[in-house]
C-alpha cells in the first residue's frame, strides 16, 4: 500500500485547551508525538529511555479562567 505509516494510529481524547498548552509548550525542535512516545518509553521503563524534559514555566502553564 503507498503512504502506509510505519507504526498504526493511536488515538485518546484529551480537553481541546490542554492539547493546544501542550503544543504551545513543546520545544520547537520537537512535535508532541515526540514528546508522548519518549514519555511512554519512559513510563513503560524502557532500557535507555529518559523522561523529556520539561519546559520553564509559559502562558501555557496557567489554565484558562473558568
Amino acid at each position: 500500500m503507498p503512504n502506509q505509516p510505519k507504526t498504526p494510529i493511536s488515538r485518546f481524547r484529551i480537553d481541546a485547551e490542554l492539547w493546544s498548552a501542550f503544543g504551545d509548550a513543546v520545544p520547537d525542535d520537537t512535535d508532541r508525538s515526540d514528546v508522548l512516545r519518549r514519555f511512554v518509553a519512559y513510563y513503560c521503563r524502557r532500557p535507555g529511555a529518559k523522561i523529556p524534559e520539561r519546559p520553564p514555566a509559559g502562558l501555557w502553564s496557567v489554565p484558562p479562567a473558568e
